[in-house]
């Protein structure tokens, strides 16, 4: 909480946790301008849990990268079906790139998400 009292408030913070999602409630009492989870919590029991209006940041596993092309996108598919469209949502790998990953498949990723969300 200290620090995200101290963080100038002109830039949006993230306050981001990996493999703990019984601390999620508190991050958010915490601070930070969003709460960014990994790929093993489902992003609708976040909204649950935190509240529909809270912003959240995530989740594809970031091991769905590394396979092909196909299970990829699959896999970005579940994660902006759970997030619904909802206003406040950052689609994020849950966790992280990995050094493996290959720039092209990065690419298309990104192309899909800008695709298959755009308003």
């Amino acid at each position: 909480k200290s620090i995200f009292d101290a963080l100038d408030k002109s830039v949006p913070s993230i306050h981001f946790g990996t493999g703990n999602p019984a601390l999620y409630p508190l991050m958010k009492e915490a601070g930070g301008d969003v709460v960014g989870v990994d790929w093993r919590v489902p992003l609708g029991d976040m909204w649950q849990t935190l509240g529909h209006e809270t912003p959240i940041m995530g989740n594809l596993d970031p091991g769905a990268i590394l396979t092909t092309e196909e299970a990829m996108l699959r896999a970005t598919d579940e994660v902006l079906k759970e997030a619904a469209g909802r206003p406040g949502h950052i689609f994020n790998l849950g966790h992280g790139i990995m050094p493996a990953a290959k720039v092209a498949q990065v690419r298309r990723l990104v192309d899909h998400v800008h695709a298959a969300t755009q308003r």
